[in-house]
C-alpha cells in the first residue's frame, strides 16, 4: 500500500518535471526567435565584417635572390674541379 507521503513526493516530482520541460521550451523558443530575427542581408553583412577584421597571414620570408645564385655558382665550381 502507498503512503500519503509517497504520493505527495511523486506529485512534487511530477510538477517539477513539468516545470522543467516548460522552462526548457521557453528558452528554446526565445533562442529560435532571436536566431530567426536576422535577415539574409544581415547575416551576409556580419560575415563580411568578420572577414574584414581577420588579418591576412604574413607571407613567408624569401631569401635574397643573390644568395641562391652564389650557392649555385659555388656548387658548379666545386663540381667542375
Amino acid at each position: 500500500m502507498v503512503s500519503v507521503g509517497e504520493v505527495k513526493l511523486w506529485k512534487w516530482l511530477g510538477v517539477a518535471g513539468i516545470a522543467g520541460v516548460a522552462a526548457t521550451g521557453v528558452i528554446l523558443a526565445r533562442d529560435e526567435r532571436a536566431r530567426r530575427a536576422y535577415t539574409p542581408d544581415d547575416v551576409r553583412a556580419r560575415l563580411h565584417e568578420r572577414a574584414a577584421q581577420v588579418t591576412p597571414e604574413p607571407e613567408p620570408a624569401v631569401a635574397e635572390p643573390g644568395l641562391f645564385s652564389r650557392i649555385g655558382r659555388r656548387l658548379r665550381q666545386t663540381l667542375r674541379s
